[in-house]
Parts: C-alpha cells; structure tokens; sequence
C-alpha cells in the first residue's frame, strides 16, 4: 500500500483535473504540472475516467467492475 508520503486526493480533484485536461487542450503533462501534481497520476486517473466512459481499450476494467471484483475476494 502506499507509505506516510503518499499524497491522497479527492474524488472532486480528480474529477476537476481530468476536467482540465479535457477542457483546456493541454496535454496531461502540461495540466500536471499547473496543478503541481505527478504526470504519472494524472495520467492514470485520466485512462480510467476514458475507460469508464467506454472509451478505454478492450479488456480495460471499469471502476465499478474493479470494486466488483474487490468486494468479491
């Protein structure tokens, strides 16, 4: 899991920063670093809001089917 330096954000965040990119044009690197977070997070909440909008690529895992799948284990 993640350690005492691991920032966690908000679903409202989240949300916002994907927004941005969407909105804005500007690349999820460019949107990152305006809002002083990791590229690499950006770019992850970024692939899974496209993936549960059904734009992800095949075999990609909604959220709700990975809650499913976590609450099934």
């Amino acid at each position: 899991m993640g350690n005492k330096y691991t920032k966690r954000y908000t679903e409202e965040f989240k949300r916002d920063a994907i927004a941005l990119v969407d909105s804005t044009g500007k690349t999820v690197t460019a949107v990152a670093r305006d809002l002083g977070i990791s590229s690499e997070s950006l770019r992850g909440w970024y692939r899974q809001a496209k993936t549960d909008r059904g734009e992800g690529r095949p075999g990609e895992l909604t959220t709700a089917e990975r809650e499913e799948l976590k609450r099934l284990r």
